[in-house]
């Protein structure tokens, strides 16, 4: 069975990195340590899956409690390199996130995709997995 790991060190950040910029382009250069950094110390994880010392996918969730959800997940980004697509590794993070929620108590996992044909495969995936479509996502530029 394939592995799961949490990101613990800056080792397995610089692992992380062509699964987070293939969903992730702009965070290049020093950006990148920067910005996973501050992602990590703002109550997220970083799982991920590897082959070869590379992570080929990984996923960034945070945990919270809100009064609309209660104890929650917010899957931020799930990513597989493109090379390692079709493997089923967008499928195992998301079963080991459901298991971990599960075994914490969490009330529910929620994600925001974005909609468009590339997305299709994905949106696929989280139907499969029984995510609903619950609501429309508005944001406003500042």
């Amino acid at each position: 069975m394939t592995a799961v790991q949490i990101v613990t060190n800056e080792n397995d950040i610089l692992k992380c990195r062509s699964a987070i910029q293939a969903l992730r382009p702009l965070l290049t250069g020093d950006l990148y340590m920067e910005a996973v950094q501050k992602t990590l110390a703002d109550n997220r994880q970083i799982i991920f899956i590897e082959e070869a010392d590379e992570a080929v996918a990984i996923s960034v969730f945070e945990t919270g409690y809100n009064l609309f959800r209660g104890k929650y997940i917010y899957i931020d980004d799930l990513s597989t390199l493109p090379a390692h697509r079709k493997k089923g590794y967008a499928g195992i993070l998301l079963d080991w996130i459901m298991n971990y929620a599960k075994q914490e108590n969490y009330n529910e996992i929620h994600l925001d995709s974005g909609v468009n044909e590339a997305r299709t495969n994905a949106h696929r995936l989280y139907l499969n997995k029984r995510f609903q479509i619950t609501s429309m996502h508005f944001v406003t530029r500042v």
